[in-house]
């Protein structure tokens, strides 16, 4: 499964996109995490389902310091990804 997460808040400044990458690790998932100019952190996911909704759950309620006010996903059509990265 491949899932795309817009996540909106206090999500920039706050360790969000290592936390992210660290526990995607942990839970054997690929894809990429990065920050956006609107202030939003973006990110793809891919990986087994259930180990998806926990990093998206993760990410929206258990990340010191951030606040995430408003989640989009969007499940989409797989692309091959070979491990999980920080894009600048």
């Amino acid at each position: 499964m491949q899932c795309n997460v817009k996540l909106y808040g206090i999500v920039q400044g706050v360790g969000f996109r290592e936390r992210t990458r660290r526990m995607a690790k942990s839970l054997n998932l690929k894809g990429w995490v990065k920050n956006m100019k609107d202030g939003s952190v973006e990110a793809m996911i891919q990986g087994d389902p259930d180990s998806v909704e926990k990093l998206i759950q993760y990410c929206t309620s258990e990340i010191p310091n951030a606040l995430v006010t408003d989640v989009k996903k969007r499940y989409v059509v797989e692309e091959e990804f070979d491990n999980f990265k920080i894009i600048k």
